[in-house]
C-alpha cells in the first residue's frame, strides 16, 4: 500500500482531547484518537506530534484577563506535557512505543527535546511527542508544530481540527463559508485566514512544508490523507 508521506507531524488542539466536555480530558475521545494515530502507525508511517493545551489551560485567554503573559504562557506549556503524558498513556495501550519530549527539561517524565534523538525514535518506529511548546513565551502550539516539523524534515504537517479544512470565513458562524481544497501560503497570510498563527504559516512556507488540515473528529481521515485522497485543505 503506497503511503504520499513517510514522516509527519501531527498537530492536535487542546481543545480537541476535551471531547464534548468544556475542560479536561475525555477518556473516549483519547481512545478514539489514539486508535485513529494507530491505523497509520501500523502502515509503517513515522509520527510525531505537537499537542495544545487549551483544554487544560490557554495562556493568551490568562493573558488578556489581566495574568502576567510570560507567567501565562508557561502555565500552557505545562498543560501541553499533561495531554501529552495522557497521550502517551492512551498510545502504548494501544501497542504503540512512544516517547514524550519537552522543551522545558523534566527528567523525571519525559525525555529533554533533543533533534537527532527525536529523529532515531522515529526511524525506529516510536511516535514522538513534543511537549512544552518551543520552551520560550510568546509562541504558540502551532509555531511549536511548524519549527519541529522543519526540525525533524517531516513530509507535511497535518493540522486536525473540528471542522472539515480551512474557509473563507468561520463555518461555525457563516452558513455560507466555501472550504478551500487547495490554496497557497501567501494566499492564507493575506486573506489573514485563521488556521494557523502568522510565525507557523511563514515556517512552514521557508522551509517548503506541505500543510493538510482536516477534521479530526471523523474516522480514518489521516489514513485517507496519508494514502492520497482528497481530504481537508492542502496549504503549499
Amino acid at each position: 500500500m503506497a503511503l504520499k508521506y513517510s514522516r509527519i507531524l501531527l498537530k492536535l488542539s487542546g481543545e480537541v482531547f476535551a471531547g464534548s466536555r468544556k475542560y479536561g480530558i475525555d477518556p473516549s475521545t483519547l481512545k478514539f484518537l489514539s486508535l485513529e494515530v494507530k491505523k497509520v502507525f501500523d502502515l509503517g508511517l513515522q509520527i510525531a506530534l505537537v499537542i495544545g493545551g487549551g483544554n487544560i489551560f490557554r495562556g493568551t485567554a490568562a493573558s488578556a484577563n489581566g495574568m502576567d503573559r510570560v507567567a501565562a504562557d508557561y502555565s500552557g506549556m505545562l498543560a501541553t506535557v499533561m495531554n501529552a503524558l495522557a497521550f502517551q498513556a492512551a498510545l502504548e495501550k494501544e501497542g504503540i512505543p512512544c516517547r514524550v519530549q519537552t522543551a522545558i527539561s523534566m527528567k523525571a517524565i519525559a525525555e529533554p527535546y533533543i533533534k537527532l534523538k527525536a529523529i532515531r525514535h522515529l526511524e525506529k518506529s516510536r511516535v514522538v511527542i513534543f511537549a512544552a511548546g518551543t520552551g520560550n513565551p510568546y509562541f504558540t502550539t502551532d509555531t511549536t508544530a511548524a519549527l519541529r516539523a522543519a526540525e525533524i524534515t517531516a513530509d507535511a504537517l497535518f493540522k486536525a481540527t473540528k471542522v472539515d479544512g480551512i474557509f473563507d470565513k468561520d463555518p461555525v458562524l457563516s452558513e455560507d463559508a466555501k472550504m478551500f481544497q487547495e490554496i497557497s501560503y501567501m494566499d492564507v497570510l493575506k486573506k489573514q485566514l485563521k488556521v494557523m498563527d502568522s510565525t507557523a504559516i511563514s515556517l512552514c512556507m521557508d522551509n517548503n512544508i506541505p500543510l493538510v488540515v482536516f477534521n479530526i473528529n471523523t474516522a480514518d481521515n489521516i489514513k485517507k490523507v496519508i494514502l492520497g485522497q482528497k481530504i481537508g485543505t492542502t496549504v503549499n
